[in-house]
């Protein structure tokens, strides 16, 4: 009996640790190794916001590329195989557009900064990760910045 007890208290007071604390969050590759400002400030608003890839082609151009060449072994003659290549090209163009132009959710934290400025942050995630009023810590290596608790 003493030994559930126990048990029972120690799982209490691990649900009081705040879920930051134990959590882990994902960084990128680029952000390993490099020095980050921190500055630490307040939540005043949380927005949920859709995320857009950017679509400079990059995918569209691969595909069409891969697709081509996949296409251009199809068939047993020149034109089968102009054919194909140019059909592999369209399809690989295809899949290729779709792939880079699709969305993810995100949220934009406005943050009111201990040194008195207010930033807005543009990051994945979702709403609930946030509440107006809560502490948080913001980093930044001058180009790319992040929002935690």
């Amino acid at each position: 009996m003493n030994g559930k007890l126990r048990v029972l208290g120690l799982c209490m007071a691990l649900s009081l640790l705040p879920l930051s604390s134990v959590m882990a969050q994902t960084v990128g590759s680029n952000e390993v190794g490099t020095a980050r400002s921190v500055e630490f400030g307040k939540v005043r608003r949380v927005l949920a916001v859709t995320i857009q890839n950017d679509s400079r082609g990059v995918g569209t151009a691969t595909g069409a590329a891969l697709g081509g060449i996949a296409g251009s072994t199809i068939g047993g003659g020149r034109r089968a195989n102009t054919a194909g290549a140019v059909a592999g090209a369209v399809a690989g163009g295809a899949v290729g557009n779709r792939v880079t132009r699709g969305a993810r959710s995100g949220i934009e934290i406005t943050v009111e900064l201990e040194s008195g400025r207010t930033i807005a942050v543009t990051q994945e995630g979702s709403v609930n990760e946030f509440r107006v009023g809560d502490r948080v810590q913001v980093a930044s290596d001058g180009s790319n910045t992040r929002v935690s608790r």
